[in-house]
């Protein structure tokens, strides 16, 4: 069957046994040594690991950024030390020391997997289903990238992407959202190894989970096995026939016992989530045959059974580099895509192509300028791929002429599905391949269902664009259900994530240019559902100064304003008639335009004294939704006109007016405000 180089499938013997317990027992050592962690999974699943890592798993520790390696994920994150052992005993860059370190303050053994592919750790896992849903996003950027490069005789791109699994991975929504998409999608470069130890935190899986898992993919169109997991040569002979299965992704049911070796707590709740303890810990090694002492042993055998993959990788790569040399000569120009693919780079040329609108346009929702801005710069953003969670038409993220994703077609709109969630991890896992800048679309409100995989984007700082459409009560008649009001606090609120909500069709273009060119994590869009008016920027400050998240749009004539208006999105244009409104009463007014906090407070401290000054302490911010955090630009004597409800169900110009999101309103507590500080002496 060819699965290994030395030879067929290759029989296991003492030495494989031997480097499965070397894997037991680094986890065993390094938990009890932590004083926390998880050993029961590591325990169980060692064998199916080092069946997969030494037979099949196509890497090179020398480069874990080798474009063509196979991804491995461990979405069962707890079992974090049987990743860490994989990754120090084949020859990454983790070493005994580090897993000595297991947990420890700055290490480089976390309790759960941090994406760190100098490291080989391909994403961060631990909140269950993620990793799942991350893998289905790696098959899909494996397949838009073989279908983009691949040619008879160059399979530049066939690599595979396998994960362990867990029970309470199968029982999170996340992880059916994706395996529906995965069968529907047929993505047979998926092989997932499905840890059934049946055991949870709480007990038994039969509290809560008695249904038959593997129906259930067969359901979901996926090829489905069944193997005991202390049998390698079933394992093996397994995973061999799901490589083989090319039309459907495949799980591979394997019947583990958690704390496999102890004799007091395997096939135990308590070998999940806590040490073993010294004594049951040295009652282990002994039914397993192991040394107690020293602790972190690692036989000679067992070493360099795993450091063969370290020449091994090297001529699986170099094999793969003379295929790329043969390429460039027979498709050279797709080769220059592969190159920059290779290098870590992504084509500048969309750049010149964002449109510009001219004042004199109609007014335009800011999701109508995003569509077009999309659809100019996609023929020249070749790594641009994306789609929405059945709302393309509303969202405008239909790139036209770029066809659709599916098992049967090679496009670069992805049809999600009624799938936020899933849509969300999947988008972080495409995310994870080089070439890839992926984006997707739902309503803002439905954010909600996807801050999982938002905040583990964030973390990882991974490189997106998320479209999040109709934007506040300005949606109308839908309601409150579909009316956000807290989503932009809770979205401001996660590190790493730039918020970036433009005021007219202008400021989308220069959103667009900022979210492709941002290294720092992903990037939130909040787009508007009613139409806006193209801002007259010879009139007022340019668009281009959004870049700087906040700036001075319109001022008083001296520079020296009685009061500040802050606003974003839909509501600057309200801001901009109040504040010509308070200049002919008198009132020396400044609006200060503020797309983005997160891009705002990253300018130095004399811009951002210029665009608002301490000694200027009369301002309203206004924003329609929750006012959370706008204090912080307010100020002590400044007000906030935001939401503390929920919205209703009306037009929405009705629903601005009883909400007071009018000139109107704004200049009526300006005036007040400045009546209150003593400064009345106003134009009637």
């Amino acid at each position: 069957m060819g699965v290994d180089r030395r030879g067929g499938m290759g029989a296991f013997g003492p030495v494989d046994e031997q480097c499965v317990n070397t894997l037991r027992f680094l986890a065993i050592d390094a938990v009890e040594a932590a004083g926390s962690g998880h050993p029961g999974m590591p325990m169980g699943d060692a064998p199916m690991a080092h069946v997969l890592w030494t037979r099949f798993l196509r890497h090179n520790p020398s480069n874990p950024k080798w474009p063509a390696r196979d991804r491995f994920v461990l979405s069962a994150g707890h079992g974090s030390m049987l990743l860490y052992s994989l990754l120090y005993l084949t020859g990454y860059k983790i070493t005994l020391d580090d897993i000595k370190m297991f947990r420890q303050w700055a290490s480089r053994t976390p309790g759960h997997p941090e994406h760190d592919i100098d490291l080989g750790i391909e994403t961060t896992t631990g909140p269950l289903g993620q990793g799942f849903a991350n893998g289905v996003g790696m098959a899909i950027a494996q397949r838009h990238l073989a279908r983009r490069f691949n040619r008879p005789g160059f399979g530049i791109f066939n690599y595979n992407i396998f994960a362990i699994t867990s029970d309470g991975d199968m029982m999170e929504g996340v992880s059916n959202e994706a395996a529906s998409i995965a069968g529907h999608l047929g993505l047979g470069s998926l092989v997932y190894l499905y840890s059934d130890n049946r055991i949870t935190i709480e007990g038994p899986t039969g509290l809560a989970f008695t249904e038959d898992v593997a129906k259930r993919f067969e359901a979901l169109n996926w090829h489905v096995q069944k193997v005991d997991g202390n049998d390698m040569a079933s394992i093996a002979m397994a995973i061999e026939a799901a490589k083989e299965e090319d039309r459907r992704p495949s799980l591979i049911a394997v019947r583990t016992n958690i704390g496999f070796g102890s004799p007091a707590k395997q096939d135990n709740a308590e070998a999940h989530g806590a040490p073993l303890g010294a004594e049951e810990a040295k009652r282990t090694k002994e039914n397993l045959g192991w040394p107690k002492e020293p602790a972190f042993y690692v036989p000679e055998d067992a070493l360099k059974e795993y450091r063969a993959s370290v020449q091994k990788g090297g001529i699986l790569e170099n094999e793969w580099l003379s295929l790329v040399k043969g390429y460039e000569k027979e498709h050279p120009k797709e080769a220059e895509d592969l190159k920059r693919i290779i290098e870590g780079k992504i084509s500048n040329e969309w750049a010149s192509m964002l449109p510009a609108f001219a004042s004199s346009e109609a007014p335009q929702a800011t999701r109508s300028a995003s569509g077009k801005v999309l659809n100019a710069i996609a023929p020249h953003a070749p790594f641009l791929i994306g789609g929405s969670a059945d709302l393309a038409p509303s969202n405008n993220t239909y790139l036209k002429g770029m066809g659709d994703f599916q098992s049967n077609m090679g496009g670069r709109n992805i049809h999600f599905g009624v799938r936020e969630h899933a849509m969300g991890s999947i988008l972080n896992g495409m995310a994870l391949t080089p070439g890839i800048v992926p984006y997707c679309g739902t309503f803002l409100v439905f954010s909600d269902y996807m801050r999982p995989a938002i905040r583990l984007a964030a973390i990882m700082r991974l490189k997106l664009v998320y479209v999040f459409t109709h934007d506040s009560i300005g949606l109308g008649e839908d309601g409150p259900t579909h009316q956000p009001v807290e989503q932009l606090a809770s979205l401001r609120a996660i590190p790493n994530l730039t918020v970036i909500r433009p005021a007219d069709a202008n400021e989308v273009s220069y959103a667009w240019r900022f979210a492709l060119e941002h290294k720092g994590g992903p990037v939130a869009l909040i787009l508007t559902r009613q139409n806006v008016p193209v801002i007259d920027r010879t009139r007022y400050a340019g668009a281009e100064h959004s870049l700087r998240g906040g700036y001075v749009m319109a001022d008083a004539e001296d520079g020296i304003p009685d009061i500040i208006l802050i606003a974003t999105g839909s509501e600057v244009h309200l801001a901009l008639a109040a504040h010509e409104e308070l200049k002919g009463k008198g009132v020396r007014s400044r609006l200060v335009n503020m797309p983005s906090w997160e891009i705002f407070e990253a300018q130095g401290a004399e811009y951002k004294e210029d665009v608002l000054p301490r000694n200027s302490r009369l301002r309203i911010a206004i924003e329609a939704g929750s006012p959370m955090g706008w204090h912080r630009y307010a100020g002590g004597d400044g007000e906030v006109v935001g939401i503390e409800r929920f919205g209703a169900s009306a037009p929405y110009k009705t629903l601005f007016e009883k909400f007071g999101f009018t000139t109107g309103n704004i200049v009526e507590r300006a005036l007040g405000l400045l009546s209150k500080k003593g400064l009345s002496n106003l134009k009637a």
